[in-house]
């Protein structure tokens, strides 16, 4: 069972701010990446602020399995969770097999190349922080272009099954002029729910390749791992998110966890944290739970408009 004797306690005005959220970023396990929590101890954590949903993230398999596999255990597991797939190379990368596996299976997100994509590589070529599996997993750069320099017919395929199944797309870490290639074919193809991860965190956007995105329909994650205190890298302040509220507007601003790793704070650690400082830092709790409860239940299929 989960320890959170050690974890910190919201109070009843925090709780009722926080009730109903749904986290699109946890990473328990199994990973090969170390975790803190597996899959069910998930659910459990999420349920100490009544969290409605959660989406279980792993760079290296499609997660839908293991909680098919955990049926049983998660069958009295008080917060439903979901899973998906990432398109790197321990999947065949960009492929579409892969992503109709998923579907079929009841999968509700697709993540572009995280770990194989040439941005992340390049980023994470020195000791950053960023956990390993601490081996060798044979992974090799993924992409989603052609030798000709278009989007590539796999990744053109990635979108059209995703906006048939009606499902989320996110970009991954791949880098701004292959992720703004990517969201533009993926809405030309009817995708509706796309999700730009950390623009300031491995994808170095710019203000003009967010707002491009804006206008193929993404919405913007930030992550609260980036702002606390117990998580070393990259360590923002809080001031940096609520600029990017600000900028960006909730109606198009999502905030997850991105927790879980072995050495991080439980996802909901991060959320009592990070919520707290931005309602210290005067952000309105009707944005809050815009970011954190409407707009992400819409990029679950939770609800049709957000």
């Amino acid at each position: 069972m989960l320890d959170t004797r050690d974890s910190p306690i919201p109070s009843p005005a925090l709780l009722k701010v926080l009730d109903g959220a749904v986290d699109l970023h946890v990473h328990s396990g199994p990973s090969p990446f170390p975790r803190r929590l597996d899959h069910v101890e998930a659910s459990y954590d999420a349920a100490r602020i009544n969290m409605r949903a959660i989406l279980i993230k792993s760079h290296h398999h499609n997660t839908v399995m293991d909680l098919l596999a955990m049926k049983e255990l998660l069958k009295d597991a008080p917060t439903p969770a979901y899973g998906g797939v990432a398109l790197n190379s321990e999947v065949g990368g960009v492929n579409p097999s892969a992503v109709a596996v998923t579907i079929q299976m009841g999968g509700r997100a697709v993540w572009g190349p995280t770990v194989s994509a040439g941005q992340h590589i390049r980023a994470h070529s020195h000791d950053d922080g960023f956990p390993t599996a601490g081996s060798n997993l044979e992974e090799k750069e993924e992409t989603i272009w052609a030798e000709d320099g278009t989007v590539s017919p796999e990744a053109v395929r990635v979108t059209q099954l995703v906006a048939e199944a009606g499902i989320m797309l996110s970009g991954g870490h791949l880098d701004a002029e292959s992720m703004k290639a990517l969201f533009a074919t993926a809405q030309e193809n009817g995708v509706r729910r796309l999700l730009l991860h950390h623009p300031d965190f491995i994808i170095n956007a710019s203000e003009g390749d967010v707002e491009e995105m804006l206008r193929y329909g993404a919405f913007v994650e930030h992550e609260m791992s980036m702002y606390h205190p117990a998580v070393p890298a990259p360590g923002f302040p809080i001031q940096q998110l609520v600029d990017w509220i600000e900028r960006v507007g909730p109606e198009r601003t999502v905030i997850d966890s991105d927790l879980g790793q072995k050495t991080n704070p439980l996802p909901v650690d991060g959320y009592i944290y990070v919520i707290q400082q931005l309602l210290d830092h005067g952000v309105k709790e009707k944005d809050v739970r815009q970011m954190i409860c409407r707009n992400t239940a819409f990029l679950l299929g939770l609800e049709e408009s957000a």
